[in-house]
């Protein structure tokens, strides 16, 4: 239990130091819709509003925290230039920052950064942006920018560990205080570095304490979830990095000790889950979101009794999505929804195995979407690893029932981690 003391010299941003970042960045941040959705509200019974940040202009809000950070440096620090490591959106909102600013900026990004965003990142600074695509990782990256930064006197530009950037962030709790007509009972929130969550859940504990601030992060990254569990702050030596704008194996330090005294909740969401919220968005209400914009609205549904009837806003934290990898989020919801199975198929190596299998084994809506197989003529049994989608999840153990009556059933792969990431 730390002491009143130690306490007293954690930092908190204050409201005066918010609006300043507010009155800083009013001319480059859009002031975005704090919107109703009807889809959302008639299915949990509540008023869910959705806080547009996939609306900014970089289409998340990092602009905010960046922007704040940079206009905020001494004239002589902003002249020598900065510098960031980034592979999506805290890169793109430090270009545009410097475009405007028309300060220099170096941006270092993994050489596996997707060449959208690369060019992204490139086209928001124009000219007075670097990108350098150095190393394979995030964690390259930033090693790299460090040693740069010392090289060249750059003034380093955290995504979310510090002071100036969580008061950026904090801007958008004073938006939707200004923007909702009726007091707000939850704000569900994305925490990757915790640098969102750290400035809003401040200024909601100050300006409306009754407020519920609810924290979502993957299952496959709980940095801060374990972080709290222990009462210190921890690396985690391996995450699952799919939701790209929210995987961090740690927490910034100083948002971990605002969000362990302000949070009233963490909750991880499966990554299969915000997937699947992807779709739903986009088929129904046209939303285009990423993987951690899909979060604080995934997270919903554990808590559907708990909001019947309040006023409840979802922070919609960006857009950046890669639409190369809708054919990945397809798979991933359908294996969370239990639509999706693969399989080790023994098959007698016999004339007829293939069409007993279609006709005895599987179900009359059971599609089979995988399938690879090799003939060995010296072997009584060939596997084949095939991929089967369920129109009910139900049907799942009907069909394993069969295959292993009918004595086709080698192995279920979809718990089997070490073998799956080769399907999918």
């Amino acid at each position: 239990m730390m002491d009143t003391t130690a306490l007293a010299q954690i930092y908190k941003p204050s409201i005066e130091a918010v609006k300043q970042a507010s009155e800083r960045i009013s001319k480059v941040v859009v002031h975005t819709p704090l919107a109703e959705s009807f889809t959302y509200s008639n299915r949990f019974g509540a008023n869910i509003m959705f806080k547009r940040e996939d609306l900014q202009q970089v289409r998340s809000y990092k602009i905010r925290g960046a922007y704040n950070k940079i206009a905020s440096l001494p004239k002589d620090q902003l002249e020598k230039g900065v510098i960031c490591a980034s592979a999506g959106n805290h890169a793109q909102g430090v270009a545009f920052a410097c475009n405007k600013l028309k300060a220099r900026g170096v941006i270092y990004m993994p050489s596996t950064t997707p060449s959208q965003k690369v060019a992204q990142t490139k086209m928001f600074g124009g000219e007075w942006v670097e990108v350098a695509l150095e190393g394979d990782t995030f964690d390259d990256s930033f090693k790299n920018a460090t040693i740069r930064a010392g090289e060249e006197d750059l003034v380093f530009i955290h995504p979310f560990d510090d002071e100036k950037v969580i008061e950026g962030q904090a801007t958008i709790g004073l938006e939707i205080l200004q923007q909702s007509k009726e007091p707000i009972d939850y704000v569900f929130a994305p925490l990757g570095g915790g640098g969102l969550l750290a400035g809003v859940s401040s200024v909601f504990k100050e300006l409306s304490p009754n407020t519920k601030i609810i924290g979502v992060e993957p299952e496959g990254a709980p940095s801060m979830s374990a972080s709290l569990k222990e009462g210190k702050l921890i690396e985690l030596e391996k995450i699952e990095r799919f939701v790209d704008g929210a995987a961090v194996q740690k927490v910034g330090s100083r948002n971990f000790e605002i969000c362990k005294q302000n949070l009233d909740k963490m909750v991880t969401i499966p990554e299969g889950k915000i997937c699947q919220t992807i779709l739903d968005l986009y088929n129904q209400d046209a939303i285009v979101v990423e993987p951690a914009g899909a979060m604080s609205i995934s997270v919903l549904d554990f808590f559907a009794e708990e909001i019947k009837g309040k006023n409840v806003v979802c922070i919609v934290s960006g857009s950046n999505n890669d639409i190369t990898r809708t054919a990945e989020i397809k798979e991933r919801a359908l294996l969370y929804a239990g639509l999706k199975h693969y399989f080790v198929v023994t098959f007698p190596q016999r004339a007829g195995a293939l069409r007993e299998f279609l006709d005895k084994v599987l179900g009359p809506t059971d599609d089979i979407t995988h399938f690879e197989y090799s003939k060995k003529h010296e072997r009584e049994n060939g596997p084949a690893v095939v991929g089967i989608e369920l129109k009910d999840k139900t049907d799942f153990q009907p069909l394993l029932k069969r295959m292993k009556d009918r004595n086709f059933y080698g192995r279920y792969l979809n718990d089997t981690p070490d073998l799956f990431q080769f399907i999918i």
